[in-house]
Order: structure tokens, then sequence, then C-alpha cells
């Protein structure tokens, strides 16, 4: 363990609570660099503008946790618990969170860039202005969550759960919306034409109203009815 200008890296380490609550008692900045949190109950801590390099979190417990500004990057959390975690300016990048909970937290201009999101669960989280770029989502749970005016840039949705969220005046590229649930989503103003709206059935295409499809996706819809567009 080193400190440097105020901030305190720990490198390698298997820590347990009471070794995190202790770099919490010390203050200032803590870097995290490949170390070991498994299956270890953080809940509750204040760990807001950490950084976590390359650490294993596989379900790590950090509910109602403080993680105001924290970055999270390259690391490995399956299943990890952030229900009703404070994610505020979050910055997670290149980390492998399949089927981790976020639900309840907020994560109002976060940025969540390069990661694996499979299953995860987003329930009641608070999104005002979240960003989401190259990410996978397939088969997660994003009830009610807000996309509105954000550039979707790969950003795989297929498979998940979107009833009632807000993607008006989004636009998609590279991105899928392949067998989501889209239950009472709103779309007006969105452009789909780069969104891959694989599965969508012609009763599916009410809630695109007001959204930008392209001839192609049109034809695909219009396909169910035997219609042909030439």
């Amino acid at each position: 363990m080193t400190e440097q200008a105020a901030e305190t890296v720990v490198e390698g380490e298997a820590l347990n609570r009471a070794g995190v609550q202790k770099l919490v008692q010390q203050g200032g900045t803590v870097r995290l660099v490949a170390c070991t949190l498994d299956e270890v109950d953080l809940s509750s801590l204040d760990l807001s503008g950490w950084v976590f390099e390359r650490c294993s979190l596989k379900k790590t417990n950090l509910s109602s946790c403080w993680l105001e500004g924290v970055q999270f990057s390259g690391c490995r959390g399956a299943f990890a618990s952030f229900m009703a975690a404070k994610l505020t300016e979050a910055v997670i990048r290149s980390c492998d969170f399949n089927n981790a909970t976020f639900n309840g937290a907020t994560l109002s201009e976060a940025r969540i860039i390069g990661c694996k999101l499979t299953g995860a669960d987003f329930t009641r989280a608070t999104s005002t202005g979240t960003t989401f770029e190259e990410v996978v989502l397939s088969a997660a749970h994003l009830v009610g969550f807000g996309f509105r005016k954000q550039v979707l840039v790969r950003v795989d949705l297929s498979m998940a759960d979107l009833a009632k969220c807000d993607f008006r005046d989004a636009v998609f590229e590279e991105s899928s919306l392949r067998d989501a649930n889209l239950t009472d989503a709103k779309f007006q103003g969105a452009d789909l034409r780069g969104a891959d709206l694989g599965g969508l059935r012609l009763s599916d295409a009410a809630r695109f109203k007001g959204a930008t499809i392209s001839r192609q996706q049109a034809g695909a819809l219009l396909s169910e009815l035997g219609l042909r567009v030439q």
C-alpha cells in the first residue's frame, strides 16, 4: 500500500468490509487495483470518488452505498448489488456486471461505456442524463427507464424489458431492439433507422407512432401482410 498526493493505492489485495472501512476512515482518494472483493458486504459505505481498476466484485453488496463520481474500469462483478446506491456522475467503463442489480439506484449523469450488463436489473433506477455507449443490455430489466434525446451507439437491448421506457427524440446507431418488450414505450421523434427491429410484429407498429424508420424496416413490417415494398 502506498500513498501519493493524498491518494491511497491498494493493489492485488483481497479486502473485507473491515479493510475497506479502514480506508474510508483514512480519508482522501482511494484507488483499488486488481483487488478482490467477492461477496463482501460493503452496504451503506461512502466510497464516493473511489477508483476501482480490474477488481473482482462478484456478488459484492454495494447496496445503499454513496458512489458519487466513482470510476469502475475493467472490473468483473456478476450478480453484484448496487440496489439504491448513489452513482451520480459515475463512470463505468469496460466492465462485466452481468445480472447485477441497480434496482432503485441513482444513475443521474452516469456514463456506461463498453460494458456487459446482460440480465441486469435497472427497475426504478433514476436515469436523468445517464448515457450508454457500446453496452450489452440483452435481457436486462429497464422498465420505465429514460433514454429521451440520447444517442444510443451500439447498444444491444435485445430481449430486454423496455415497458414504459421513454425513447422520445432518441437516435439509434447500430443498436438492437430485437425481441424486446416495448409495451407502452414512447418513441415520438425517435430515429430508429439504425436499430435492429427484428421480431417486431405489425401489431407493435403503433408503438412507433411519430418515429422515423427506414424503407427496409417498413417492408419487414408489411411483409406480415404478404405485401412487398419496392
